[in-house]
């Protein structure tokens, strides 16, 4: 009688037992973890003061992205503000962000022709000098972080819209040379680091991704040490890139891996459901073209709430370019990325 009470008592005791924790519904997997299905990393560009000051913006990068990128603070002007004195402690404290949180991290940037430091803007370097100037700058720069960084935006931005190079502190006084000499250095500093170029307005073939895809190929043919094309994917609601796909792939066919570095779609201000569907459809779009294209590794978006977003500064009555809202609420950008991962879990790989 005591074992049959035993039994019912129980008994009893299981079905009163919660059921929830082996049976709930898991949380959704975020982005990283839907990502690593395609072996794609994804990312976000990072505001520091943001990082510093913001606890949800803090656990939303840790949690939803495998990839980081600085937004400034591994630019010239903010690393040597003075000529000799490098300032690494904003730079540092990213890096020890991502080393935390299991996060890969894309340098940004070596060489571009905007935030130099004063210095170096206000003085009349001769042709060596500032050649030797660029060099240490770049040995100083990679050499730091040597081992650390997965890819680097080595040369940033060097085309103008017709496919000429861009009237720079660099072409003036240096030539177009600068551009391989830039990758031979920073592969000499780091031999593991992936090197990228890195522009906008390339996201279709036409003639600035032309210029980029002819030089990208003598590179390769004079045996630079380049690895690979990023694509920044600044993108409007209402003229999303036609070419897309064709044009990651011809880079691909050439050996390169390719990146979306720094995407945002901006709309007119105020948003409403059409402009939000039409922005969740470029964001799928794009990110679909990337997961079609075998060596197109990581997905960065420059800033992932409207909250810190750089647009509405540089935009006039634009913004709301990002995935997650000033309140961190999801957008239906959000869920068009997170329904692409998830729906072709198996593509990438294939």
């Amino acid at each position: 009688m005591r074992r049959f009470l035993a039994i019912v008592v129980g008994a009893l005791v299981l079905l009163a037992t919660p059921l929830a924790a082996p049976f709930a519904s898991a949380s959704p997997p975020t982005l990283r973890q839907l990502a690593a299905r395609h072996d794609l990393r994804i990312g976000t560009a990072v505001d520091m003061a943001a990082l510093d000051a913001d606890p949800v913006y803090r656990q939303r990068t840790g949690s939803e992205f495998s990839t980081v990128t600085a937004e400034n603070v591994m630019k010239w002007e903010v690393l040597e503000p003075q000529r000799g004195q490098y300032d690494w402690s904003a730079a540092d404290e990213l890096m020890t962000f991502a080393r935390r949180h299991g996060q890969a991290v894309r340098g940004h940037v070596l060489v571009w022709h905007n935030q130099l430091p004063a210095w170096l803007n206000e003085t009349d370097f001769s042709a060596a000098e500032l050649r030797n100037i660029l060099r240490q700058h770049i040995f100083d720069t990679v050499g730091h972080f040597r081992g650390r960084i997965w890819q680097w935006d080595v040369v940033n931005e060097a085309f103008n819209e017709d496919g000429t190079l861009r009237d720079t502190i660099w072409l003036r006084k240096l030539g177009p040379g600068y551009i391989a000499d830039a990758f031979r250095w920073a592969h000499q500093a780091d031999p593991k680091a992936k090197l990228f170029y890195n522009d906008y307005n390339i996201e279709d073939v036409n003639a600035k991704s032309d210029a980029v895809y002819a030089l990208v190929k003598s590179l390769r043919a004079q045996g630079v040490p380049i690895d690979g094309v990023g694509v920044q994917a600044h993108l409007t609601v209402d003229a999303p890139p036609t070419t897309f796909r064709e044009n990651l792939k011809r880079f691909d066919r050439l050996g390169l891996d390719t990146a979306i570095t720094e995407a945002d779609v901006r709309m007119v201000l105020p948003p409403d459901a059409a402009k939000l569907r039409a922005q969740a459809d470029v964001y799928r779009d794009i990110l679909g073209d990337c997961l079609a294209t075998r060596h197109c590794i990581s997905f960065t978006v420059w800033g992932f709430t409207d909250k810190y977003s750089w647009v509405p500064g540089w935009f006039e009555g634009e913004g709301a370019a990002n995935l997650l809202d000033e309140n961190y609420q999801p957008k239906p950008a959000y869920d068009a990325v997170r329904a692409e991962l998830a729906a072709r879990s198996v593509a990438h790989a294939a």
